[in-house]
């Protein structure tokens, strides 16, 4: 099975945090099943300047134009965004690089099956122009904002709508964005819910005696409750709310784990509400490192305002470390036992209550553990591999995932669309 992997969140040398949740999900996949080749296109938008001087625009210019992560090979072509004309524009744009890059690699003597897509718009849009002109199948996987956000906008829900019929299959994160996806218009048979997992060996499990020692070796204060929240710097993620919250439990320490334009925003809160010696900017962290403050911390909070899957939930769980998080859209399928945690209301009056009970009636780290067990990435690999597998006709267990549902007939090239 060769699968072309087409998406604009993924990381590369100079952002390896960038959609280091499809990286995964592709790793996890090829893991479990060897005969997967997968090769990335993963654009880029064009840049000209590579100084660090216009912050997160400079780290389009620094992407490699290829590099290897790991055994997948990964082609970084730039497209064109214009100011105040972009959104209109970007699927164009991204849709001819994406079909030059492709086609260079063809003449190279590349072939792949199938397409497997994410991010509808202007990702999705763009996919589904290229493989109508090259005839492949192709799902494209919703992941947040694409389906609760961008389609409040008239011509891009139009051209997501269009992608939902061209598509052989989509899929969603959460079944949240699923049922938005069908309200949008989207043949209920043609949507699966195809959840994210978490790498129980990265984000391992630090009982209370670990949990110390993991301190010490950060310097963290050892009695004092820490709180860790993280994100980018934006106002989705919810941060200032975590440090109001602040104010109600002054014998704690907050970590937040992120970069973002509203650092300077949340750093004159933090002194507006005298909290500069409670609250702690961590910058952007690798895995690894992020995977040491889960296990730092005696609980983790999202204070997001849209959130398809939040990895971060299952990171701090898988840890042994119980969430404060927000009831929007995916979330509650994430946090559905109290050793997971406790659900808000996107406020921080609420999100100060929740950390209080949390502290006042902790379940062992143990049992925190045990639940994120459960959501390791077994389930949806198979699922991924059963969906790709029908599209292609291939005779494998599970194949019979999308004819329960539909009427399958062929195009002449044998394909099932």
């Amino acid at each position: 099975m060769k699968i072309l992997t087409i998406t604009s969140l993924f990381p590369n040398a100079a952002d390896p945090k960038h959609g280091v949740f499809i990286e995964t999900r592709l790793k996890q996949l090829r893991k479990r099943y060897p005969d997967a080749e997968i090769t990335v296109i993963a654009p880029v938008p064009w840049f000209p300047f590579k100084s660090s001087l216009f912050g997160q625009y400079s780290l389009f210019a620094r992407a490699p134009y290829f590099e290897k992560r790991g055994e997948m090979p990964v082609y970084h072509p730039r497209y064109v965004v214009l100011p105040k004309v972009g959104m209109t524009l970007a699927p164009k744009t991204m849709a001819f690089v994406l079909y030059r890059q492709i086609k260079a690699l063809m003449a190279e003597g590349y072939e792949f099956d199938l397409i497997d897509g994410h991010y509808f718009y202007p990702d999705g849009v763009a996919i589904a122009e290229v493989a109508k002109k090259l005839n492949k199948p192709f799902t494209v996987t919703a992941r947040g904002s694409d389906i609760n956000l961008i389609p409040q906008y008239e011509t891009p829900r139009r051209q997501i709508q269009d992608v939902f019929h061209a598509s052989n299959h989509n899929l969603a994160v959460c079944e949240a964005l699923r049922q938005e996806m069908i309200a949008l218009g989207a043949a209920p048979e043609k949507v699966s819910a195809s959840r994210n997992g978490v790498d129980l060996d990265l984000f391992s499990f630090a009982d209370e005696q670990q949990q110390r020692e993991v301190r010490q070796q950060l310097t963290l204060p050892l009695e004092r409750p820490i709180f860790l929240s993280v994100g980018l710097l934006i106002e989705r993620k919810g941060h200032h709310l975590v440090i109001e919250a602040m104010k109600a439990h002054p014998e704690a320490q907050l970590l937040i784990a992120g970069m973002g334009p509203d650092k300077s925003r949340l750093k004159r809160l933090v002194k507006k509400l005298h909290l500069s010696n409670r609250v702690t900017f961590l910058g952007a962290l690798s895995q690894s490192e992020l995977a040491r403050y889960f296990q730092a911390a005696d609980l983790s909070v999202l204070a997001s305002s849209r959130e398809g899957w939040a990895n971060v939930l299952l990171e701090s769980m898988a840890s042994g470390t119980p969430v404060v998080a927000t009831n929007i859209w995916g979330t509650p399928e994430v946090v559905k036992a109290r050793a997971a945690g406790l659900l808000v209301e996107r406020n921080s009056r609420d999100i100060a209550a929740a950390i209080g009970l949390l502290l006042n009636s902790r379940f062992p780290r143990a049992e925190t553990r045990q639940y994120a067990e459960q959501f390791s990435w077994d389930e949806t690999t198979d699922q991924l591999y059963r969906i790709f597998s029908d599209l292609l006709g291939n005779d494998q267990p599970g194949g019979a995932l999308l004819r329960r549902d539909t009427k399958t007939t062929m195009n002449d090239k044998g394909v099932k669309v």
